[in-house]
């Protein structure tokens, strides 16, 4: 496979790969040439049927767990690419939130990107080539009311993002981060109708995006036509961010 974007011969590893815009990643990776592990703590009917789809393999690992990072990561194999997309949300407001909401979400959103990442740079920068794309949020940009552990969470993956970038640059690593908008998936599904128009209202492109909107993004950040592009924060959300 030739073309723009191509990734014809990478290993790459996409967490949180079962379902929503992990699977859209998983998908369009594959599509590009690479074969892809598809990384996942539930729904392993899910992850298996994702990775029979594209030729891959799912493996099972709950990422807030340091030492089951760093076995996903080494039952993945020798990665060109890795994408954290692994995530949860624990909302309420911080008057009653509680230590464990605090906790899950932080040591899943943040303690898993430096978990998988810790894992995967030492082979990167032995091979001298490699890229990781860590997935963010709009809310870690500019916050939302209800989430101060999912927002920090996201924000502290941007800073985390940059750092690594800086660190792993001279070894011609590469680290970006994206950060989606509000995306058809799931969690976007049970919105009330009136939360879902005052999104619409105030993303200029007028619509939700989808899992692929993201997945394209990925694809070409993992790419070599973003050679030269390192510590990046992309928004991916119709202008919301603006």
């Amino acid at each position: 496979m030739s073309g723009f974007c191509t990734l014809e011969g990478r290993l790459a590893l996409v967490t949180g790969g079962s379902r929503g815009i992990g699977r859209a990643i998983a998908v369009e990776l594959a599509g590009a040439g690479a074969q892809v592990v598809v990384g996942y703590r539930s729904g392993a009917e899910e992850a298996e049927a994702v990775a029979k789809e594209i030729g891959g393999r799912a493996v099972q690992a709950d990422v807030s767990q340091p030492e089951e990072a760093a076995r996903l990561v080494e039952e993945a194999g020798d990665l060109d690419i890795l994408v954290n997309n692994a995530g949860l949300t624990r909302d309420g407001l911080i008057a009653r939130m509680s230590d464990e909401d605090w906790r899950i979400v932080i040591d899943t959103n943040l303690g898993g990107v430096f978990a998988t990442c810790r894992a995967a740079a030492r082979g990167m920068m032995r091979r001298r080539s490699g890229a990781i794309v860590n997935l963010s949020s709009v809310v870690g940009v500019h916050g939302n009311p209800g989430q101060t552990n999912y927002a920090a969470s996201k924000a502290g993956i941007i800073g985390f993002s940059k750092a690594l970038a800086r660190e792993l640059a001279t070894r011609n690593v590469r680290v970006n981060a994206i950060a989606p908008g509000y995306i058809e998936t799931a969690l976007t599904e049970v919105l009330p109708d009136s939360v879902r128009e005052a999104l619409l209202a105030s993303t200029p492109l007028a619509r939700l995006g989808a899992p692929e909107d993201v997945a394209g993004a990925v694809r070409f950040l993992c790419s070599d036509e973003a050679s030269f592009i390192t510590g990046e924060v992309l928004l991916v959300d119709g202008g919301l961010g603006m």
